[in-house]
């Protein structure tokens, strides 16, 4: 049988529901490839001259939606441990598209926001990158669309950690 390294324990094949949507997953990988090509011009030199990779461009939507942000907050939005944040933040920040500053009202944390110079590409990208999701988003029923999100999130998950 085969063996989940990861989970410690044996892994099953999926049941013929499951082999519906694994099916369509490839289907995704055109789209995902395509992000580079899409990204302004601009914020894509950022992108090349800095090494950045799609783990960092997953911080610039987060910042988008709710800035400021501390580390601490960002790590918990994505899921992700604090010194992999910490890192990705850094970068971003050499990079010059997010800036970091003290907050004035407790000056151990730092906020975290995208610079005004970069956040209008940052805007366009992100609306034109999100259209097809929020398009399909829009066709489901709200419990439909919970499901969705908490399957995605659960995913994304699951293959960090891989």
């Amino acid at each position: 049988m085969p063996h989940d390294a990861h989970a410690g324990k044996p892994s099953r094949l999926p049941t013929p529901e499951e082999t519906e949507a694994i099916g369509l997953v490839p289907l995704l990988s055109p789209y995902m490839r395509q992000a580079s090509a899409q990204m302004p011009g601009a914020l894509r030199a950022a992108f090349d001259a800095h090494g950045l990779t799609a783990r960092h461009g997953a911080v610039l939507p987060r910042l988008l939606a709710e800035e400021p942000l501390t580390v601490s907050e960002l790590a918990a939005r994505l899921g992700l441990s604090l010194s992999t944040v910490s890192e990705l933040v850094g970068a971003l920040n050499r990079a010059g598209l997010v800036d970091r500053r003290e907050d004035p009202a407790n000056r151990r944390r730092t906020l975290l926001s995208l610079t005004p110079e970069h956040r209008p590409l940052v805007e366009q990208f992100i609306a034109a990158r999100s259209a097809p999701l929020l398009r399909a988003l829009d066709s489901l029923s709200p419990r439909d669309r919970a499901g969705f999100i908490a399957g995605l999130t659960a995913w994304a998950r699951e293959a960090a950690r891989s």
